[in-house]
């Protein structure tokens, strides 16, 4: 939300009282923490202390590497709804005060505020400053009524202004250093770097063409060494070198900010620390890696076709591993009441078990919505379970679901009865669930624990997706857990899988798709996935061929649509070509399984470390400066570089840094470094293995959780350097690991392992070989 005009001006109706100076500075050290009072005029008589605002800012640490930062007004009223975070307790703050100034640091990380006027906040790491809030930085807001409506906040639940929203905002403003580029805020399908755009976090069933996001995320880092959360739950308002072009504003509604510095130095250290400060994902188990295929939205579908779908699947030798019914396995008008359509599957007891037997896993949709035909809607309605208007009434609408409701998950007696409805469905054979919506949420309403209801916009699907998960992890055990998130904030990382939302069937969708994905990614989400195809509309075949490419490529992979099938064989006549849609899936399909040894540990990594399985470029090469605005490839995991095909003539431009780089799919090597230009059929795209790598291959192609380390193949591939080492871990699904240390000297390659016992490397423990064109296998 912008409040000045030009640099000089305010805009109609804003007043803004800046902190001038630190008048005041004193140290809490048995606290850690440091505070400063700041007036909005430089105090120079004792009547300059009348009649102003003053601001009060504290710094404090949670853990080390983190520095955080609240400003205050009215400390009178409640403070506003922030996330769930860790406070480590580890390395205390020091915190020391001189005449010049006071300065709290935290492991690497030092924060400064200056005596006196002007106003500064300094923060600095290894001897240089990462950023600083200056004269005109920090804020205090105050709106009159006409500037409310013009420039209010908009609920998109609604889609109009709320006239009625505070009329008083805290903003704070970083600097942007030259060259400076900011990441992350959630998936946003826009440019990958956020300089120069306005970004409202505010969730919106949008869809990935619009500014509007599923998936807002408080957090950014930048390429200059640090991350910076708002800890708020609600609506952040971001302007990103936008109003000040050399500052990053973000503001909030009300009397207080707060915010987290998270220091680095690098892109992956600061993920590593964010996660740590709001959560690490969640491992998944092998199984969700594997391909999975949806009824679609909209089609007609029962037992029979699903059947016939499966059964084609197999026949054509189309590895599957998860069958989705999609909304209509429930009688429209009744979503949710968790109970089969009786007319289209009479036994879906019998029928989870036939699927079951045919070695598959089970997802069904569901949302947090209460339709008033379903018989739940009474119920919960007499049991104070649904969320409710100020009068009292039953908060409803007519928008998705005839007069629905809002489970009122703030109400643990309404959290637990949602859960035993899905309960009732992991008995009956269900594996995991698709939560759906969770973005359409009202403001005019009362919560059961009294929450703000702006406050709750966001933060609503976590407590939604939190409800899912936790009797997921409860009936089928830690690791096991799997939800197919749509929306989520700051937090929602602990709860894979994500998806990418409502996509259309077009190349530029596909493109839209992936930067929301890369978005994501560096906003410390682990595990995503999209709809292979697009969801609105019926891809062509060119289209639906590239997208499977790139949907196997990712971490989590799913072929649903909106009003059509997803199934290959519809998109092509001669199934037998190596180009038609069967072979392109086939061929995809069973290269991921193959590479689930690399992907899984990918996975892990995701969870202990918060580093995401697909990774933006600038996250693996931070020091190459040509990376700094790539946004159509990536990195799947450490090793892998991919670059979707996105064009109807198949060629795509892709850039690789500095090295040696293996084309995956035909062994050709080329030198890093410079820009490519390719052209591909359906049945390939760039997909590089990086300089000096060592792949972990397993043995099988029919599924993804087999025994990785019977007949596991280390593929050492070549490198621009002459000897290196390379440590590779392998976890197999049942959780056993074991470690290998590749070395290369000259042409030789030796491979030796650790707990990898008798699935060790045919001679024990080691093994040399000599490399031919720079690549060796070494099999178990």
């Amino acid at each position: 939300m912008k409040f000045t005009d030009g640099f000089w001006q305010l805009r109609p109706g804003a007043r803004v009282s800046y902190a001038a100076e630190a008048y005041d500075i004193w140290a809490d050290p048995a606290g850690g923490s440091l505070a400063a009072y700041a007036p909005a005029q430089r105090i120079t008589r004792r009547g300059d202390t009348l009649n102003r605002p003053l601001l009060t800012v504290t710094l404090s640490a949670p853990m080390p590497g983190v520095i955080g930062v609240r400003i205050e007004h009215f400390a009178g009223g409640d403070a506003p709804k922030g996330f769930d975070l860790a406070r480590d307790g580890g390395e205390q703050a020091v915190v020391t005060v001189t005449d010049e100034g006071g300065t709290l640091t935290s492991g690497e990380l030092s924060a400064t505020i200056a005596k006196g006027a002007p106003w500064s906040l300094r923060f600095e790491a290894g001897g240089r400053t990462l950023t600083s809030s200056g004269a005109k930085s920090t804020g205090y807001v105050e709106l009159a009524g006409d500037a409310q409506v013009e420039r209010g906040y908009v609920d998109n639940a609604r889609s109009h202004a709320v006239s009625a929203r505070p009329a008083t905002y805290v903003h704070e403003q970083l600097a942007l250093g030259v060259g400076e580029l900011v990441y992350g805020l959630g998936e946003r399908f826009g440019p990958l770097v956020k300089n120069g755009q306005s970004v409202e976090i505010w969730n919106a069933d949008g869809g990935t063409s619009s500014e509007q996001a599923y998936k807002n995320v408080p957090f950014y880092l930048t390429n200059r060494g640090y991350g910076v959360l708002v800890n708020h739950s609600g609506h952040v308002s971001y302007e990103i070198g936008s109003e000040s072009v050399e500052r990053v504003q973000f503001s909030v509604p009300g009397e207080s900010l707060e915010y987290f510095v998270i220091h680095g130095p690098d892109p992956k250290r600061i993920l590593e620390r964010y996660t740590a400060l709001t959560g690490r994902p969640a491992p998944v188990p092998a199984w969700s890696y594997g391909l999975w295929l949806s009824t679609s939205f909209t089609t007609d579908y029962d037992e029979e076709t699903v059947t016939r779908f499966i059964d084609g699947m197999a026949t054509r030798d189309l590895p599957l591993s998860v069958f989705h019914f999609d909304c209509f396995w429930m009688r429209e008008f009744n979503w949710c009441d968790f109970e089969w359509d009786p007319r289209t599957f009479p036994d879906p007891k019998g029928m989870l078990a036939r699927l079951h037997d045919k070695d598959l896993r089970v997802c069904v949709w569901i949302n947090p919505y209460i339709g008033q035909r379903s018989a739940l809607f009474a119920e919960a309605k007499e049991a104070g379970f649904l969320v409710r208007r100020p009068d009292g009434s039953v908060w409803q609408w007519d928008l998705w679901q005839a007069g629905m409701a809002l489970v009122d998950f703030t109400n643990p007696a309404a959290a637990a009865w949602y859960q035993d409805k899905l309960r009732v469905l992991l008995d009956q054979g269900v594996d995991c669930f698709k939560t759906d919506f969770g973005e359409r949420i009202p403001l005019e309403v009362c919560y059961a624990d009294g929450s703000d209801p702006a406050d709750m916009h966001n933060y609503y699907t976590h407590l939604y997706n939190t409800a899912v998960f936790e009797v997921l992890e409860e009936h089928r055990g830690h690791g096991e857990a799997v939800v197919f998130a749509r929306s989520a904030t700051a937090g929602g990382q602990r709860l894979p899988v994500h998806w990418g939302g409502d996509s259309t069937s077009s190349y530029e969708s596909m493109a839209e798709t992936l930067r929301g994905g890369l978005s994501l990614s560096m906003s410390g989400f682990g595990f995503w996935s999209h709809d292979i195809g697009g969801f609105e509309g019926t891809p062509d075949a060119g289209v639906f061929k590239r997208w499977v490419a790139f949907g196997l490529l990712s971490s989590h992979s799913r072929l649903h649509g909106s009003s059509s099938y997803r199934v290959p064989w519809v998109f092509d006549q001669d199934e037998d070509d190596p180009q038609s849609a069967v072979s392109v899936t086939r061929l995809f399909t069973k290269l991921k399984l193959r590479l689930m040894p690399y992907l899984l540990a990918a996975g892990h990594e995701a969870h202990e470390r918060g580093v995401p399985v697909m990774r933006p470029m600038q996250l693996e090469f931070p020091d190459d400066p040509a990376v700094a605005y790539l946004d159509r490839q990536y990195m799947l995991g450490p090793d892998l570089l991919v670059a979707p095909v996105m064009s109807a003539d198949g060629r795509v431009d892709l850039y690789l840094p500095e090295g040696t780089w293996t084309n995956y799919l035909t062994g050709e090597t080329v030198t890093g470094g410079r820009w490519r230009s390719e052209v591909h059929g359906f049945d390939s795209l760039p997909l590089y293995v990086r300089d000096g790598a060592a792949l972990p291959v397993g043995a099988r192609d029919d599924r993804p959780d087999y025994d990785y380390l019977d007949g596991l193949t280390l593929v050492s591939y070549p490198s621009s350097r002459p000897s290196g080492e390379r440590v590779v871990t392998v976890v197999t699904p049942d959780g056993r690991p074991a470690e290998f240390t590749v070395e290369r000297d000259t042409e030789v390659v030796t491979a030796t392992s650790t707990g990898a016992g008798e699935w060790g490397l045919s001679t024990p423990g080691c093994e040399r070989v000599t490399a031919v064109d720079g690549r060796a296998e070494l099999r178990a």
